[in-house]
């Protein structure tokens, strides 16, 4: 596997998050110092001081629950969402040990320091590990961990970008002024992931927010891309106003692509490193109310599908590697080493997010909708090519699509503070597809295909009540179906559907955070 450590060697780093929550002021001659760190162990369970020492600051979270789901699958130590949303492997009810509910269990390490008059290093450094297993997060294992197994025999499978990367968070630096605002390179955060996590009633909770648990809607069209490696990112705050900008890098391998029919490694055209991408972000607060726009177009974006769907031939029920470009099998010896490979579709998509949030004590209101446009990848990737982690892909689909994909997500909530302690929140979530089939035999009686149109829904609520600055406890609740197309279980094969198309997923837990 590839280290997020080789993407950038920043020597410097951080980024400037914006504050959603109220007005910036305007910039001041010199930037307040940092809180002073915690100068006891009893300071520490106390209050919410920093563990910083010379400017530079630890921080982390640990969080774990148990669970009980309506149609769920054994679990897997890798995975670090759990299994809330309905899956299209969930065959029976169960109870779980359930990981990072509200966030995710991580450390990290940032710094700020000033090196001259209003100008400032910044770092930061962080990754997410599963707290029932200890390993690092690495949704990318659980589909290996599945290869070559019939479907009854899966474990949970999911795709992500946390794909078991040192810093499979973010590892990026740069430079900070007062005024002029923060440039960092890296591995960031993409600015729809930004986004969510500032306009999600639920912040990104695994266990009750689909857009935090599906990164869809904050990678503008694929999981993976929620994170982007290589990228370049800048934020500028003045007085109300906000804006980002940033620009990933090409990197990876492409991999070997042929458009033949019949093709052996003797004749495909190695590809050169892939997946760019580009995107904006322009919002801004006024007293209680806070808005932003986000535009992010990524190239050869990669879907990972989980075993299933992807590693089979034509001709068999399951496969546990294939050599493919289009679904055109491989003449010959494999290209690549079998091991610790994935089946990928690659599209080329745009996204424009717009999202808004209300504070009226001791309420928040919450909405944002998405608009996603998804084609055949305009420069096509091949066998070889590198997903998130350094993973191969050992099939590849870069025609999946009849005609341009259209997913739409929106959502809305609120969250009310029933004392200064506990917060009650309860959110809404859905996402619709188009019918991109063409012809299109969408019906019941022709049998639905995943590229029919279709749509999923979940609705959830929590309560979470804060013992200590550091220690809190939550209870709640998660609903979630699909339907039509998006309750198709493997696209190649017409009628075959999701074993559940819905899933009921009650959940407690506790979180420590310093």
């Amino acid at each position: 596997m590839r280290s997020a450590c080789s993407c950038a060697l920043a020597a410097l780093a951080s980024s400037l998050v914006h504050a959603a929550d109220g007005p910036t002021p305007e910039p001041a001659s010199a930037v307040p110092p940092s809180p002073a760190g915690c100068a006891s162990v009893e300071q520490f369970f106390a209050t919410d001081c920093p563990l910083t020492w010379h400017g530079i600051t630890l921080f982390g979270a640990y969080d774990i629950g148990v669970g009980w789901v309506s149609h769920g699958l054994p679990e897997s130590g890798y995975n670090y969402e759990g299994e809330s949303l309905v899956n299209r492997n969930g065959n029976q009810s169960r109870f779980l040990i359930a990981p990072n509910n509200l966030q995710q269990t991580g450390l990290g390490i940032k710094a700020k320091e000033e090196f001259m008059r209003d100008w400032f290093v910044v770092f930061n450094a962080s990754t997410g590990i599963n707290p029932n297993s200890g390993e690092l997060a690495n949704l990318a294992a659980t589909n290996i961990n599945n290869n070559g197994l019939p479907r009854g025999s899966y474990s949970f499978a999911g795709d992500g970008a946390r794909a078991g990367q040192t810093f499979n968070d973010e590892f990026f630096g740069g430079i900070s002024s007062t005024y002029l605002g923060t440039l960092t390179f890296g591995r960031q955060r993409s600015l729809g992931t930004d986004a969510m996590l500032a306009y999600d009633p639920a912040g990104g909770a695994y266990s009750f927010s689909f857009i935090g648990y599906n990164g869809l809607m904050a990678g503008g069209g694929d999981t993976q891309d929620t994170r982007w490696d290589d990228a370049m990112k800048y934020r500028l705050t003045y007085g109300p106003i906000h804006f980002g900008a940033m620009y990933k890098f090409t990197d990876g391998s492409g991999g070997c692509y042929s458009g033949a029919s019949t093709w052996t490694a003797a004749n495909c055209t190695p590809e050169q490193p892939h997946n760019s991408a580009y995107g904006f972000d322009l919002g801004g607060t006024y007293e209680g109310f806070s808005a932003d726009v986000v535009y992010q177009r990524v190239y050869q974006a990669i879907s990972v599908l989980n075993p299933l769907l992807g590693l089979q031939s034509l001709t068999a029920t399951y496969q546990s590697t294939v050599n493919s470009i289009n679904t055109n099998q491989i003449n010959g010896a494999n290209l690549i080493d079998t091991a610790n490979t994935e089946y990928g579709i690659v599209t080329d998509n745009t996204a424009v997010m717009a999202a808004v949030k209300y504070t009226w004590d001791p309420f928040k209101f919450f909405g944002g909708y998405e608009h996603i446009r998804m084609n055949n990848p305009s420069n096509p990737l091949g066998v070889g090519a590198t997903a998130q982690g350094g993973y191969v892909l050992s099939g590849v689909e870069d025609n999946n699509l009849d005609s341009t994909k259209i997913v739409q997500v929106a959502w809305t909530g609120v969250k009310y503070a029933f004392d200064s302690k506990t917060d009650i929140t309860v959110s809404y979530y859905r996402e619709d597809q188009n019918d991109f089939r063409i012809p299109s035999t969408c019906s019941p009686a022709a049998g639905y295909r995943s590229s029919c149109a279709g749509n999923l829904n979940e609705v959830s609520l929590y309560v979470d009540h804060h013992f200590t600055k550091r220690f809190d406890a939550y209870a709640g609740i998660a609903y979630s179906d699909v339907s039509g197309g998006l309750a198709i279980a493997i696209p190649h094969k017409p009628g075959v559907p999701y074993y559940y198309d819905n899933n009921v997923a009650p959940t407690v837990g506790g979180r420590f955070t310093f």
